[in-house]
């Protein structure tokens, strides 16, 4: 595969993806479950778990950059145990996981479309974010180096969407508005049980700071690119939600900002009118679009390593004989997005985080702690500042969200991986391998990096 994707790229992938629909229509959900303003304080503590994770993201995606991101750190780290149980239950999840993120961003796409056609019917708005998936299809059908060139282009115009609305935001800013607490908002009982259901959303507003990690292939000198890319893309991000945030609820009353479905239209409207309203309309939903774009291409490649490793179905291993991408898994991921986007919202939202949590987050983070000690010499461009600790808390957090996201959630997750460990069984079964056949132990990138090792030395 091509290496055509350099810092800047992989960094505005990672940000398009982080600055989707989001930020513009979970403001309402967060400040609900938080009941008040203090709703920032879920945005900055989803902010530092994401930080906290982002480092052993970091140190993964430098030491092993390949095609399909927490597969492959799943796959290598888990094989002295369990065999291929942990990398089979990831794809497993990630077959609703992704493209019910994606879905998201569809779905917020269409309720800002209904600025402009306001007697749009529940169900046209479902088919309006169908017809959205396919044209993210479509434009997703070609070479990685036009792709990169792309994501370019939609990451200015998420650019130019939160810069507008944090313009607007600090011109009739209202300190009173944005810091008045209601009563008993930081009792203990009441402002930890808010706190878990605003991390969630928080944090759903910040998923996206590794999508290059899962383009590894095609990432340019990915032992330095990868670290840096989702480093700078949450700071960035960070920094730009906390203003924009800060912003709306600054201009608007929480009580009536907890209702809006189109809490960015709502602000810049105030400000400087229709013509306003009209302008930022369009960007967010630019905006939103970009999302789904960067989402769909990461997701796309993520059964493409369990494929070429017989893991998984072996179609998903084939590339475009012209464009040369995985393209098997880009039509599956946008079928499944499509149906998802006939879900409602918040449910969404927190199946997805229930779901993802403990296999991706908590077992890449287990993953990190058993590689150093079982491939101290795999060669790792970026080490995980202050090991352990940020694992550690990253863990702490993770736990604390997937409790929060409410038992039906939890439910859906535990049937779902049940179901995956029966599938497992199954194919191990028919394959032969573990627990039905030996283990096969592979460490793939410490052969790879004394392959090298030895070929320099015979020069």
């Amino acid at each position: 595969m091509e290496r055509g994707i350099g810092l800047f790229q992989a960094t505005a992938t990672n940000m398009s993806q982080m600055m989707g629909a989001g930020p513009f229509i979970t403001v309402p959900i967060i400040l609900s479950a938080m009941g008040g303003p203090q709703a920032i304080f879920g945005w900055m503590i989803g902010a530092v778990l994401a930080a906290l994770d982002g480092l052993v993201w970091s140190e993964l995606g430098a030491a092993m950059p390949g095609e399909g991101g927490t597969y492959v750190y799943l796959r290598e780290a888990f094989q002295y145990r369990t065999g291929k149980l942990m990398p089979f239950l990831f794809v497993w999840s990630t077959l609703i996981v992704t493209p019910l993120i994606m879905s998201t961003g569809a779905i917020g796409l269409t309720q800002y479309l209904a600025y402009f056609f306001p007697h749009m019917t529940g169900l046209e708005s479902k088919l309006v974010a169908v017809l959205v998936t396919i044209i993210t299809m479509v434009l997703l059908w070609r070479r990685i180096t036009s792709v990169g060139k792309l994501t370019t282009v939609l990451w200015i115009g998420a650019i130019l969407t939160v810069v507008m609305v944090i313009v607007a935001a600090s011109i009739h800013f209202n300190a009173h508005l944005a810091f008045t607490f209601p009563p008993n908002a930081f009792a203990p009982s009441k402002f930890l049980l808010g706190l878990g259901g605003g991390m969630l959303i928080s944090i759903y507003d910040y998923m996206g700071y590794y999508t290059a990690s899962y383009l590894g292939d095609e990432i340019s000198n990915p032992g330095k690119t990868i670290p840096r890319s989702i480093l700078l893309s949450i700071l960035f991000v960070a920094m730009i939600y906390l203003c924009m945030n800060i912003g709306m609820i600054g201009n608007i009353p929480w009580q009536l900002a907890m209702k809006s479905t189109d809490i960015g239209t709502q602000l810049v409207q105030d400000v400087w009118g229709r013509p306003g309203a009209v302008i930022i309309t369009l960007l967010i939903i630019w905006t939103c679009f970009a999302s789904v774009y960067t989402g769909l291409l990461g997701a796309s490649r993520l059964p493409y390593n369990a494929a070429r490793d017989g893991l998984f179905f072996r179609s998903f291993s084939k590339l475009h004989p012209k464009l040369n991408f995985p393209y098997v898994g880009l039509l599956v991921m946008g079928i499944i997005m499509a149906i998802c986007c006939f879900f409602n919202l918040t449910d969404i939202i927190n199946a997805l985080m229930a779901m993802a949590i403990v296999i991706q987050f908590m077992g890449q983070i287990v993953a990190l702690t058993i590689l150093r000690k079982r491939q101290p010499n795999l060669k790792r461009p970026f080490r995980q500042w202050f090991y352990p600790i940020p694992s550690i808390l990253a863990f702490i957090g993770w736990a604390y969200v997937f409790c929060s996201s409410g038992w039906a959630a939890i439910r859906l997750a535990v049937v779902w991986t049940a179901l995956g460990i029966i599938a497992f069984l199954a194919w191990a079964y028919r394959k032969k391998e573990w627990p039905f056949g030996q283990k096969v132990i592979q460490e793939a990138y410490t052969e790879a990096c004394i392959d090298s090792a030895e070929a320099l030395s015979m020069d």
